[in-house]
């Protein structure tokens, strides 16, 4: 399955294994992704700003065919863009993805394909999160430390 533009976002926070699987899927499926990089004030607890998580992602991502845009809310443009015709998820975010269609479909918009990334587990069998490399129980890899 291919797409001219696809849609993936988040908070980015330390580009964990979690978030790499999320791009790596991204990219797979789609000529051109839209990347929804959270707000520094709807994002939450973090350890890096905007421009830093944003420059991460440049760093990681190279050359490829992508645009970084700021969520100021839940949804970005992945509400009203005709454009787009597939959103990445984790299986954590895919109500969210759900929500989205149902608001798409309300302004008259086709509904995103939802493509769902399984959540990538740490060596213990618990999801890599960024909340658990701020509290050093996992490194980025979901190494135990």
């Amino acid at each position: 399955m291919r797409f001219r533009k696809v849609a993936v976002g988040g908070t980015f926070d330390g580009l964990h294994r979690g978030h790499r699987a999320l791009l790596e899927k991204a990219f797979e499926i789609g000529d051109w992704v839209l990347i929804g990089l959270t707000k520094d004030s709807f994002s939450g607890k973090k350890t890096r700003s905007f421009d830093e998580r944003k420059k991460a992602l440049e760093t990681y991502l190279g050359g490829r065919r992508y645009e970084v845009v700021e969520l100021r809310d839940p949804y970005g443009p992945a509400v009203s863009d005709p454009s787009l015709e597939a959103i990445v998820v984790s299986e954590e975010t895919e109500p969210r993805a759900r929500e989205i269609n149902e608001i798409r479909a309300e302004r008259g918009l086709e509904a995103l394909e939802i493509v769902v990334v399984p959540l990538v587990l740490a060596e213990n069998g618990r999801p890599i999160s960024s909340t658990r490399i701020r509290r050093g129980e996992i490194d980025e890899e979901g190494r135990l430390l």
